[in-house]
């Protein structure tokens, strides 16, 4: 639907026929130029994988511009065929996957001048599946750089993003070239394992545990049975786990019947099902272990790296012990020599083991990480060390100094480090964690019997809840699942989902969501939506998708990141080279070196410590950490955004344009007056009207046939005439043919379109209607002005209030509205907005959001409805109000999940401090570097004689991501504008 209305701005009063002229323009080779196709095998192949993409056009005029566009993507390699419709302001465009993809088409266009939209093709194949990927190993931006390019290069991959953050990817393919074991395949020859979390595809998947299954023939036996049930898409197995994971379709099957499948199964009920433990293989599990695993390899890398450090440090110093450490073994070989190297060895090979396996995975693949700068300064400490031990063995002369306590103690403080930096990135995601816990745990499951009596109830497993079901829900329990009340009646706290701080009523028909909490009755309810589909579960994949997306500031580091190991490698080296020639050639004083060093020992530490301190995984941590606290804490407030892109964009806003219905009223109309100029009985003008107005989705029609259901006292639903050749002028009004006659209801601007007069006397009552903030709507009947219906629609409350707010933050205030200008003026007043347009279409809509932004605005859109999404896509950001249209939910940026205005401002004052903590977090992670690098060289060295030992170097560098990740964490003590205290505005319900 959003995408019919973006074609409406190319729909001319002149244009005839069902299609524009198209010029035709010689057709682009087949097969692309520079491709190595090898005879009709490789066109085969080519043809096989060909896909088709629709996309919408939105600032078309005649066939020239047609023409243009139709040029330019022809232009591009692996474009078969390309057709552009300007009256209906589309392109279809038959493509090769392998050679261009969708995003290149779509920005090919803009290219030309014109607004590209990607939209659905109803009849067309699906040639594109969305899914995600746990990455477990990363440990840097180079990482994620590294996995994101070798998906990237995968053919029939469309757009791969990697992040850091999350842990995860989200690929984007055709999976007509490409599957999902090519992908995972692809991350694991990476050198990091891959773990798949969603598929995308429409089914639920379950993770069943089965106790009593003995051999490879039962699971077997078990898989065939489960095969056969309708709705089983696919089972994979773990024998080892006695795990079976099933893919199904929600609609046709559910997991207790999987359960009773299997346990009624074999021989004397043998098998055992339940639900595999929760979190078992999943994000939180793994980051559980891997924080375990860093604790536990500090606390054995502290076993071994005390003692080097007693040793080092302190035992030197104790007359007795020196005298015993300083004996000598082979040759100047002592005891204290031979005890560094014995306890060094595990710290390096066995508990630094993965710093190797980490820096042969990214070199392999032409990268360099974190784990290259650690394993190169502790390999050079550590050698050098043993080279040094080894010449003084075997010569009765040589006296060298060992370096192994900085090897030991650079891994244990790095192994701290990262443990600390892990505890903390978990406590980013924490947002997700609380609202997955929403769900209850267990449900009461009702039998009912043919009338609808309740039978029996039985305590069940909430992840057992299938489709249909129908659950009771207890006062002070949580409801179980989305659906809506079939008995019973009650007040039910929604705060924890939609952030409305009232208990809302409830009663039969009224729609319930899961994790919400029942207060004070029973209920009965009716499953709709379980398992992946609930409102909860999308809740947290907006939240998820949200924190994967990257913020276009985050190119920044990735830029830098790709350059920063070797630049470093390259500045270390440079940094020994620079001390040790200036020794060889004796431009420093001597009583510059250290007496327990010579100047090769010099010039080797200020090089190990260049190499450990520079730190590339705060500036990768910078942007997402941030991220990811600030959009759950959007979330934990009822401000759901989609990512990094929507915060960044948000922050910037200088001007808002707020549809009226719906986003500044309380979007429930209701008739207030009825005017008839002429004889009629009010019935059967309210008849007429309803049968025309049923067929429209607006407000207001909704409002007029609310009210002429009063006329049908005796039915809840009355049947209204049928109306045929129905035609709905978005923003105008409506036209319909009901009992052969000719009914047009809209607005002034309708009327004249159709050449209908408007006596004097309507004209009056419209603006005696207008006058008092209401919307006067004409009723005529066979192209005869019959009545004016007035309608009103009241301010939500605080909204002068806010609109002042925003004044005060600079924020400029505009109101766009299909109304008429009368009724727009007057509402405007009410709220303190100056600037106003009326009886805007949509596209027009959209027109003055690019009108704004090409004045050097950045525009930010408000709204609720179908007639708002060109809108709200033109521009900047776009906010949709959460009680609002699916449509117009799906083409925001930001959610608004309460009804008020209120969070308008916390979502533009959040954005405003979430990338102000960004800037302090590059500030300091670039900054760290920029001072740190310098002063681990041994800048200060010559005139203070102060020196940066290797283990304090990497020390630091391990607290610098540490501190990123913290500064980000301070997000969490976020509160709102105090302003907005004092407006003690409540959420609007609308029922």
């Amino acid at each position: 639907m959003a995408a019919k209305l973006f074609a409406l701005t190319c729909i001319r009063k002149e244009s005839h026929g069902d299609l524009s002229p198209r010029p035709h323009y010689p057709s682009m080779p087949r097969i692309p130029r520079g491709a190595s196709a090898e005879g009709k095998d490789a066109a085969g192949a080519a043809e096989t994988s060909e896909a088709r993409v629709v996309l919408s056009v939105v600032g078309m005029t005649c066939s020239a511009c047609a023409g243009s566009v139709e040029k330019a993507v022809k232009r591009l390699p692996g474009i078969r065929e390309a057709a552009v419709d300007v009256l209906n302001g589309k392109a279809r465009v038959l493509y090769y996957p392998s050679f261009v993809n969708e995003e290149t088409i779509r920005e090919t266009i803009e290219d030309v001048g014109f607004q590209a939209t990607l939209i659905e093709d109803e009849t067309s194949e699906r040639t594109s599946q969305v899914c995600r990927i746990r990455i477990n190993g990363m440990t840097c931006t180079s990482c994620s750089s590294t996995v994101e390019s070798a998906l990237q290069a995968v053919q029939g991959v469309q757009k791969a993003q990697v992040a850091l953050a999350t842990e995860e990817a989200q690929v984007q393919f055709d999976p007509r070239v490409t599957n999902l074991d090519i992908l995972s395949k692809t991350i694991e020859d990476t050198g990091f394992e891959a773990v798949l979390v969603s598929t995308g595809e429409d089914v639920s998947n379950i993770h069943l545990k089965v106790d009593g299954v003995r051999t490879d023939n039962s699971m077997r036996i078990l898989e065939n049975s489960l095969q056969a049930l309708p709705g089983v898409e696919d089972i994979d197995t773990d024998p080892e786990l006695s795990k079976f994971i099933i893919s199904y379709k929600p609609d046709l099957t559910g997991p207790r019947s999987f359960i009773e499948v299997i346990e009624s199964t074999g021989s004397g009920r043998r098998f055992k099902a339940a639900i595999f433990p929760q979190g078992e293989g999943g994000r939180e599990s793994y980051r559980q272990e891997e924080i375990k695993q860093y604790y536990r390899s500090f606390q054995w890398s502290l076993v071994f790296t005390v003692p080097v450090f007693l040793l080092s440090m302190v035992f030197m110093y104790i007359p007795g012990i020196k005298h015993g450490l300083d004996t000598k073994i082979v040759n100047m070989m002592s005891v204290g020599e031979l005890l560094r190297w014995i306890f060094s060895t595990p710290v390096q090979f066995i508990i630094g083991r993965r710093f190797y396996t980490g820096s042969y995975k990214a070199l392999r693949h032409g990268s360099a990480n974190m784990d290259v700068l650690i394993a190169l300064g502790t390999n050079a400490a550590y050698f050098y060390s043993v080279y040094s031990v080894l010449r003084a063995a075997t010569s009765p002369s040589f006296r060298g100094t060992d370096f192994f306590e900085t090897s030991s103690m650079l891994i244990s403080f790095i192994l701290l480090g990262k443990y600390l930096e892990v505890l903390a990135k978990g406590k980013t995601s924490e947002a997700i964690a609380k609202l997955m816990d929403l769900a209850p745990e267990t449900a009461i499951l009702l039998t009912l019997d043919n009338e609808g009596n309740a039978v029996s109830e039985q305590e069940i497993d909430s992840r057992l809840i299938q489709k249909n079901d129908v659950i009771k829900i207890i006062p002070g329990s949580k409801v179980a699942s989305d659906g809506f009340v079939i008995w019973g009646q009650s007040h039910v706290n929604e705060s924890m989902i939609t952030g409305e701080a009232r208990p809302v009523a409830k009663r039969k028909g009224d729609a319930v969501i899961g994790g919400t909490m029942n207060e004070n009755g029973i209920l009965h309810i009716k499953a709709t939506r379980v398992g992946s589909e609930s409102a909860l579960a999308q809740i947290v994949r907006l939240v998820e998708s949200a924190q994967m997306a990257k913020a276009p500031v985050q190119k920044f580091a990735d830029r830098i990141s790709k350059v920063f190991v070797p630049l470093v490698i390259i500045l270390s080296f440079s940094t020994w080279l620079a001390w040790f020639l200036a020794g060889k050639f004796h431009t420093y004083p001597k009583s510059w070196i250290p007496s327990s060093m010579d100047g090769f020992q010099l010039a080797l530490q200020f090089g190990i410590s260049v190499m450990v301190i520079a730190c590339p995984c705060a500036l990768g941590l910078a942007t997402p950490t941030a991220v990811m606290v600030g959009t759950g804490v959007g979330a934990s407030q009822g401000v759901l955004i989609k990512g990094g892109q929507a915060l960044e964009s948000a922050h910037k806003v200088d001007c808002i344009v707020f549809d009226k219905t719906g986003t500044l009223t309380v979007g429930k109309p209701v008739v207030v007056n009825t005017r008839l100029l002429k004889n009629l009985v009010l019935s059967d003008f309210y008849e007429l009207v309803a049968a025309t107005e049923v067929n429209s989705e607006h407000p207001l029609a909704k409002a007029v046939v609310e009210y002429a259901k009063k006329f049908r006292d005796d039915e809840e639903n009355p049947a209204w005439p049928e109306a045929s050749n129905f035609v709905s002028v978005p923003g105008h009004g409506v036209q319909a043919v009901v009992r052969n006659k000719e009914i047009t209801v809209g607005n002034r601007s309708l009327m004249l379109e159709h050449n209908i007069a408007i006596p004097i006397e309507a004209e009056e009552i419209l603006a005696e209607t207008e006058g008092m903030a209401q919307t006067g709507i004409l009723v005529s009947i066979d192209r005869e002005l019959i009545g004016v219906v007035a309608i009103s629609d009241p301010l939500k409350p605080g909204a002068r209030e806010v609109i002042s707010i925003l004044n005060s933050m600079k924020v400029k205030s505009i109101m766009v509205t299909g109304d008429n200008w009368g009724t727009a003026n007057s509402i405007a007043k009410d709220v303190g907005i100056d600037t106003v347009i009326a009886e805007a279409k949509p596209e027009q809509k959209a027109e003055k959001v690019k009108d704004l932004q090409a004045s050097g605005y950045i525009v930010a859109m408000v709204g609720d409805g179908i007639n708002d999404s060109p809108a709200l896509v033109a521009a900047d950001v776009g906010m949709a109000i959460g009680a609002g249209t699916d449509i117009a939910i799906e083409a925001a940026d930001i959610v608004l999940m309460k009804s008020n205005l209120e969070d308008v401002i916390t979502a533009i004052d959040l954005s405003r401090r979430t990338f102000s903590r960004i800037r302090l977090n590059y500030i300091w992670a670039l900054g760290y570097n920029v001072l740190g690098i310098p002063i681990a060289a041994g800048a200060l060295f010559p005139s203070t004689g102060f020196r940066l030992p290797p283990w304090i170097a990497g020390a630091a560098m391990a607290a610098s991501s540490v501190s990123v990740v913290c500064c980000s964490l301070l997000l969490k003590k976020y509160r709102r504008p105090k302003q907005l205290d004092n407006l003690q505005i409540h959420g609007i319900t609308v029922n």
